[in-house]
Formats: C-alpha cells, structure tokens, sequence
C-alpha cells in the first residue's frame, strides 16, 4: 500500500505529534507499505533530513492550543500539497490534526482519494476553532476514517467537530530504547532526576518542578536536575536561588539517542506538566528506558499510568506534593524496581509493532470495500491499553 502522511508542525521541532508520525511511517515501512512524509521544515539546506519525508515550506508561529505551533499554510503551500498529492498516487492519506491551519486542512481539501485523520489535542474549547466551524467542516466532510489517541482527544473531536473516531493510542517503538547507556559522568550518587520538554512553555510545568527542589534538596542534597529541552534559559537561571541553580543543569535540545541517554541517566523522570495533554507519548519512552515515572494526575497520565500502578502520581500543580513523592520514590529502591517493571510491561503494551497493525486495519476499512471499522471499537482497538 502506497500511504501519504501529513505532518502539520515544523519537522525540525520536536513535538509528540512528529514524534507519532516518525513511529508510525517506520513501522509502516517495516510491514511493507512505501510512505511518504509531508510537513512544513525550517531546519535549513544543510541539515539531513529523512529521505522520505517530503518538505512543503517554511513554517509561521501561531498560537495553538496553549503552545506555539509552527505551520504552513497558504496559496502557494496548497499548490505544493497539491503536487505531493499528485504525484504519490497514494491508496491513501493519512493527516494529522486536521483542524489545525496547516498542511493537513489542504490535504484533506485537495485529496480526492481515501482519507483518514488522527486527531492529538485536547481541548475544552476553541474560539478559533468556533470561528472557523464551517471553514473546518468542508475538509472534514472527506475524511472517511477516523482516530483518535486518547478518550480526551476523542472527546475534543465529538464536542468541537462531531462525528466519532476508534481509539488508536500513541506507540513507543521500545526497542529504540533498550539501547545505549547513560550520559558522560552519570549516574551519580546523590540521585538524578529528568524533565524534558519545552522550558519556556508553562503547561510542561517546569517552574513546578523548580518550586520543589528546595524541598527535594533537603532530603536529597546532592541530587543533580537534568532539563533537556528547547527555550532560552538565561531568565530561568537568574531566577533560581544559588542553592538550586547549582543543582540544575540544562542540556538544550538533545538528539534521540541523547534523550535515551538521559532517561538512562535518570532515577526518575518526572512529568509536572499541567494541562493540555491528551495522550503522554514521553512518560512510555521513559518506562521503555526503564526509568520510574512520576507525573501529575492530569487525566491523560493517569490513564497512561493505569492511574498510579505503573507510575507515580502527585496532585497537579502541588509542588509540595510534587517533591514529597520524589523524596518517597528516592528513599524506596524496592518500589523503585517495582516501577521499572511495571512501567516496561506497560510500555510494550504500546509498542508499534501492535499499534501500527490497529491503524492499518483502517486503511483497509477505507480502501477495500466492504471491510468496516466502527467507532465503537473502543474495547477492541483499546481494550489491551485502556
């Protein structure tokens, strides 16, 4: 099968959403199938970039969902998707977010062939979304398939669009992650703990993280903070106390093997992030590291985490709560053990492998005729990760 996958955010950015799109095109061409990526690229001439990912222009920043999303979207971007679309003689088009202002809304307009949508974000409203209603509805109205990664994310797509989608969560390739070892100079003995995300996007709750440490610091003195992630953090580090400024050390944007790095340098990873999250794609590449997660109850995590058996959660936005389960976990090797167990085992339910099979069931059901997928396939399609 010859399948199309849209990307509507910077593929020089990382981003759960590209993140997905990566897995999923690789497990596609593992099983067989050629794939084509298209996405918006600001990564310049002289950075490699894979070979079939196909780059439709320079991207804008626009305000999205809480964060900043970098997309394209125009004449001459439409005239691009149109000559991708064209020429990859697809069985299928796949777009993601297709409500977002972005390559996959003019996928969705210019395809004629099937069409299948994952919806990512999770949202209680949108006026841009309300403004934009029946702007939106002429793309959906040519998707014939529909997925959703989480419950919240298919709620977002009831309320704000209508219609229904199989639950198909995100996927963690783990065998990514069972290799490597950690960064130069770890593990260290007074303990590691990890945040990775954007540092200068206030719903991944790093400044929660940081309003803990003074009480992590107590019990765990020479504990060292690993912050990997974009965003200037010169502000950041001036606004920490000495006492903990000394303790941080940010890394920047890291590669993919670095991040595994880091997770392997970790005795927890820790995930304050405060809303805005529909799925949790970072805390299955932390348990497919092998690292404890300990992360806030926000409902996504929590269903991730099988609502604390396979990670740790605290009350969100609770520093106090946020550094009294850190010290817990530190001081606990046995319960530590049990965590990188469980969270493994629950990592391999997520793996690619079977994740990729449940999407390709899809394309079927839109490409072979009389072969149907029903949306209420929540029990099938996620009764072994739910």
């Amino acid at each position: 099968m010859r399948v199309g996958l849209v990307c509507p955010y910077d593929w020089a950015a990382p981003g759960g959403v590209k993140a997905h799109i990566t897995d999923l095109a690789c497990a596609l061409m593992e099983s067989g199938h050629e794939v084509s990526v298209l996405a918006p690229w600001d990564g310049g001439d002289d950075v490699e970039i894979e070979p079939w990912v196909v780059t439709a222009g320079r991207p804008l920043a626009v305000p999205y969902n809480g964060s900043v999303a970098r997309v394209s979207f125009g004449m001459v971007t439409a005239g691009r998707v149109r000559r991708w679309v064209k020429d990859g003689e697809f069985d299928v088009v796949h777009v993601h977010e297709p409500a977002s202002p972005s390559l996959s809304m003019l996928a969705c307009w210019v395809s004629d062939g099937p069409l299948v949508a994952t919806w990512h974000s999770s949202q209680d409203r949108s006026r841009a979304m309300s403004v934009a209603y029946n702007l939106v509805q002429t793309a959906m109205e040519k998707i014939s398939g529909r997925i959703a990664v989480s419950e919240k994310a298919r709620q977002t797509l009831v309320k704000m669009i209508g219609g229904d989608a199989v639950l198909i969560p995100n996927g963690v390739t783990c065998k990514n992650f069972a290799v490597g070892g950690p960064l130069p100079g770890f593990p260290r003995q007074g303990g590691t703990i990890l945040f990775l995300g954007r540092i200068d996007e206030p719903r991944k709750g790093l400044q929660v993280l940081l309003a803990a440490m003074p009480a992590i610091l107590l019990d765990y003195p020479d504990l060292t903070l690993l912050v990997a992630g974009p965003g200037d953090t010169k502000d950041i580090q001036e606004s920490l106390p000495e006492a903990v400024r000394e303790h941080v050390q940010f890394l920047g944007l890291i590669s993919e093997a670095d991040k595994v790095s880091a997770f392997k340098s970790s005795d927890l990873y820790i995930a304050p992030n405060t809303g805005g999250e529909s799925f949790g794609i970072v805390l299955l590449e932390a348990m497919a590291s092998g690292t404890p997660v300990v992360a806030s109850d926000i409902e996504a995590f929590a269903e991730v985490l099988e609502g604390g058996d396979a990670g740790v959660l605290f009350a969100n936005e609770d520093s106090d709560a946020l550094a009294e389960r850190v010290v817990q976990v530190l001081g606990d090797a046995p319960e530590r053990e049990r965590l990188r167990v469980e969270g493994h085992r629950r990592a391999l339910e997520f793996d690619w492998e079977k994740v990729s099979r449940d999407v390709e069931r899809v394309y079927e059901s839109v490409v072979i005729p009389g072969v149907k997928v029903e949306a209420d396939l929540s029990g099938q399609f996620w009764g072994r990760f739910g």
